[in-house]
């Protein structure tokens, strides 16, 4: 990024508090799992207990650490935000470059088909998908990112279109420069900015939608995830227990969705101006 967007991003207040709740749901990722008192997938015959000495926040029904699931649930969350965000907006721009560049019937043909992608439902797809395949975690990612990148490529077509008209690329080209050789020296650093939005708002996006299909029950059972966690939790609301699995995974969910919307939308209004309060 630019050094003139990183000043603004440190001077705007929504993004640093996007900032600040997104690095400590990393460094949780990072170093909780060294740290947690036992295996998020081990069973034991402790069972149903309280937060008490031990397990910090009791067990569940199979005797798994709830503690221990939480901070793991961070890191598979951060995998699937990132993971989606960089293949679906790398798909992105290489469709919506590619066709700003071509132009003509490569133009027509790519976009045609990213609008056909466009009018299906991705939560239908999703869903399908993982019904009858019941996706582990690369396999999901890579699902994610297939019905995620459309909306990345026309916006990464619009912006090229109007980059590739500029004095500094036109010069280029008059020079010599073949035509992705003045995209990725001229171009794609003034597409920066767009894309670091639009990695930030696939990151959401992935970890919205993987959590609502972990808590449907339609992902890998094996994985543990915060969608999970809450689904499960729901089937033991006749205990009091069920409180301290569902409360910290729903919290945790919800300042990552959180982080991840604060810092999109500060980085939007720093891209674009116009969105800024009173312009």
């Amino acid at each position: 990024m630019h050094i003139n967007y990183v000043q603004q991003v440190k001077q705007n207040r929504i993004a640093r508090v996007g900032t600040g709740l997104l690095g400590l749901i990393i460094l949780v990722a990072l170093v909780g799992p060294v740290l947690v008192p036992h295996s998020p997938v081990e069973h034991s015959v402790d069972v149903l207990l309280p937060p008490g000495d031990g397990h910090w926040l009791g067990t569940n029904d199979v005797g798994q650490d709830i503690f221990s699931r939480l901070v793991w649930g961070a890191r598979t969350s951060l995998v699937v935000a990132v993971g989606v965000a960089v293949l679906s907006m790398l798909l992105g721009i290489m469709v919506g470059a590619g066709a700003a560049l071509a132009g003509g019937w490569v133009d027509n043909l790519l976009m045609r088909f990213t609008d056909a992608l466009l009018t299906i439902p991705p939560v239908l797809v999703i869903i399908l998908v993982a019904a009858y395949l019941q996706p582990g975690l690369p396999l999901l990612v890579l699902t994610l990112a297939l019905i995620g990148w459309p909306v990345g490529a026309r916006v990464i077509r619009a912006q090229t279109l109007t980059l590739k008209q500029r004095t500094h690329v036109y010069a280029a080209r008059t020079f010599g420069a073949g035509q992705w050789q003045a995209f990725y020296k001229h171009v794609l650093p003034d597409l920066t900015p767009v894309i670091t939005v639009g990695l930030v708002q696939n990151a959401r996006r992935a970890v919205v939608t993987e959590a609502g299909l972990a808590f449907l029950g339609i992902t890998d059972p094996g994985t543990v995830s915060w969608g999970m966690m809450i689904q499960h939790a729901l089937k033991f609301s006749y205990l009091d227990v069920w409180q301290w699995w569902l409360l910290p995974a729903g919290a945790a969910l919800a300042l990552t969705v959180l982080a991840f919307s604060y810092l999109g939308y500060a980085l939007e209004e720093i891209v674009d101006p116009r969105l800024r309060p009173g312009v």
